[in-house]
């Protein structure tokens, strides 16, 4: 009986089979690398607005409290957005002309929102609550960066898991004093783990075990 397939056919199959498991190889390295890229995790993108907002100059120029317009932050879930008439609290006396304005006093004649783009934008199976972690002596910077320092805002640390969990198993390296949560310029002192750990203790944050369970953000 003749034989059906040459032995060149080994060699194929062979050759094949290597690039498969070859491709699949790459296809998950690419994959990998797209993740933690600025492209998959957001890092460093600044989002097109509707009005060009620069936390640099009211948040750091002027000076203006983060709990101005984000009223909601040391006691919701959510930090929340100003509503129109907050900006036009003082747009209502200066800047009245601005072009760039505009479509803040249209928001306001109108009585619409101003359909602002998220910059932090977790997945739906995540849940982050701010008021817990305001109370519990995280500093806006910590999360947010120097957004004082920002004409754009972006966003600042990956939001992967590894990072929510490194500040959960360690949070001596992150807690500061409560009065300085919304501070700007708070810098870390040398002995921060000491004043850390002190910290811990007395703004009861529980052990690592479990404040890194799956369910604490994962509901």
């Amino acid at each position: 009986m003749p034989q059906v397939f040459s032995p060149k056919m080994n060699i194929i199959a062979t050759a094949s089979l290597l690039g498969g498991v070859l491709s699949l190889v790459l296809l998950l390295w690419a994959g990998l690398v797209y993740t933690r890229s600025s492209y998959g995790t957001g890092v460093g993108l600044t989002r097109v607005q509707p009005v060009p907002f620069s936390h640099e100059h009211h948040a750091g120029v002027l000076a203006i409290d983060c709990r101005y317009c984000h009223t909601s932050v040391e006691t919701s879930s959510f930090a929340g957005l100003p509503p129109t008439k907050t900006c036009m609290n003082c747009h209502s006396q200066i800047w009245v002309g601005s072009q760039v304005l505009e479509p803040v006093r249209a928001s306001y004649r109108n009585n619409e929102s101003l359909r602002w783009r998220r910059v932090y934008n977790l997945p739906g199976f995540v849940y982050f609550d701010h008021g817990i972690h305001v109370r519990k002596g995280v500093g806006c910077s910590t999360c947010h960066g120097r957004v004082d320092e920002m004409p754009f805002t972006y966003q600042v640390p990956s939001l992967l898991m590894e990072w929510c969990l490194d500040c959960h198993r360690n949070p001596e390296r992150q807690v500061r004093p409560r009065e300085e949560v919304f501070n700007m310029q708070y810098r870390q002192p040398d002995d921060q783990i000491a004043l850390g750990r002190k910290l811990v203790n007395q703004y009861e944050i529980k052990d690592p075990v479990s404040i890194t369970s799956c369910s604490v953000c994962h509901r």
